[in-house]
């Protein structure tokens, strides 16, 4: 027995992430007769992934349906999931960001976010759900998430579950330290892009002193001779073992690459605490090769959708994805009765995290089900952690938030001035204003003004 359900996506020329919500859909043989809405501002994307996923369900016999738009209103129209893939700005607007941003002194950009764009567009869809489809779930696959989801659940009344995959970051420490992730228990909670492996349990026995043993006795020789398998593996370098002494915790996925700002100084600091040749995922160089790979991969797409003779199961595969989204789907529709699996997901925390309030979105544990999606209450996380990192994160979002709400240009203009590239006022005040000047930013640019008595 099926259950049909439509699922709207926004933001569906993200083709690469798209595709893989159409596998999952597709070999999820209970939600078979569901329909699913593409939904993007971008034509030729819009064309390209719908004449994919369609020929690509036509090969496995999947009994799907689909349909496209360039209006999201109609894409909302009867949803019972939206999955909000969207980015605002591209590749292309982060790197002219950056030479901005390179040009006042400040390393890969210095870490100056503005993700105004984002969190209004997140914020729109949710208001346009109150008024379409008010009883429908947002799932947030874009950041960013722990801003997005904390905003979302407050401002509108819309249930919201933002996922991410960082958290899989426990299966590289697993397969590096010669044990099966399939046989892990773990748990890794904290707030999106910055959680902490508090448990790792392998054949019913606590698997830190296997990570300790290889940091003990290979370390070293792994240091020295791996070579990245892509830009973002960083989960086993120096630098995550070096966060993992300082805490007694392992940080996982994103948390790696944000650490202190002590990894991040210049491109010879990074290949010392990761790996050649890119020295982690935050370099201009490593970025280059992120655009040319998505570059390179929508073209392998869009040539593959309209060749006739291509067979897209054989281009694509017919396995699963790791991804969450569909799987949540079906819990949340067809509920299976098993209650013992859990997801990795970020909502509002309601207790589920000790030390962080109520009304801010936090990443745990917990059972999706026909009930909706649980939270599991986990243990506090060190009070190192708290104080160094999960506080701090917290207090960077509402700041954000706060800027977002007034328009208050000088809560920005103190972001800048806390970044530790930041050596006087002048500096931080001209990239700021080159930032907000830049073509296409005349939104933001209004949006934000110094206070009256400025």
């Amino acid at each position: 027995m099926s259950a049909h359900v439509k699922i709207s996506i926004i933001g569906a020329g993200s083709a690469v992430f798209s595709l893989g919500l159409v596998k999952d859909l597709c070999l999820t043989e209970s939600l078979a007769g569901s329909h699913v809405c593409f939904m993007d501002i971008d034509q030729g994307r819009l064309d390209m992934i719908y004449q994919l996923a369609t020929r690509y369900a036509q090969e496995l016999g999947a009994n799907l349906s689909f349909e496209k738009t360039l209006d999201r209103e109609v894409a909302l129209q009867d949803a019972d999931f939206v999955i909000n893939t969207a980015a605002v700005k591209d590749e292309y607007h982060a790197r002219d960001i950056r030479q901005i941003t390179d040009r006042h002194g400040y390393y890969y950009g210095g870490r100056i976010p503005l993700p105004f764009y984002q969190l209004e567009l997140m914020l729109d869809i949710a208001r346009d759900m109150e008024r379409i489809c008010p009883d429908t779930w947002l799932i947030f696959a874009a950041n960013p998430v722990f801003d997005g989801t904390t905003l979302v659940t407050r401002e509108t009344s819309i249930k919201t579950c933002g996922l991410c995959h960082g958290h899989y970051g426990y299966r590289r420490i697993a397969q590096t330290i010669g044990i099966d992730p399939d046989r892990v228990t773990w748990q890794a909670p904290g707030l999106n892009h910055n959680i902490w492996l508090s448990h790792l349990i392998y054949e019913g026995r606590d698997a830190y002193p296997l990570i300790d043993e290889w940091i003990e006795t290979k370390a070293e020789d792994y240091w020295r001779t791996h070579v990245a398998t892509g830009t973002h593996d960083a989960q086993m370098s120096r630098g995550a073992v070096h966060e993992y002494r300082m805490y007694g915790v392992f940080p996982i996925g994103d948390t790696v690459r944000r650490g202190g700002w002590w990894y991040h100084t210049d491109k010879e600091t990074k290949m010392r605490w990761f790996f050649p040749p890119w020295g982690g995922p935050d370099t201009h160089e490593a970025r280059a090769v992120t655009r040319k790979h998505k570059d390179e991969r929508i073209a392998n797409m869009t040539r593959a959708a309209f060749d006739p003779k291509a067979s897209l199961v054989e281009i694509f595969g017919a396995t699963k994805t790791r991804e969450q989204h569909i799987p949540i789907i079906d819990r949340l529709v067809n509920d299976h009765g098993d209650m013992a699996r859990q997801f990795q997901v970020n909502v509002r925390n309601d207790g589920a995290l000790p030390g962080i309030p109520d009304d801010v979105a936090v990443e745990v544990p917990a059972i999706v089900s026909a009930k909706g999606i649980q939270p599991i209450r986990v243990e506090p996380l060190p009070r190192k952690v708290m104080l160094e990192h999960i506080l701090p994160e917290w207090l960077r979002m509402e700041q954000n938030l706060e800027a977002l709400k007034t328009g208050d240009r000088s809560m920005l203009l103190w972001g800048v001035l806390n970044r530790h590239q930041t050596r006087s006022y002048d500096q931080a005040v001209a990239v700021l204003e080159d930032i907000l000047a830049m073509e296409g930013h005349d939104e933001i640019n209004a949006h934000y003004r110094f206070p009256a008595n400025w």
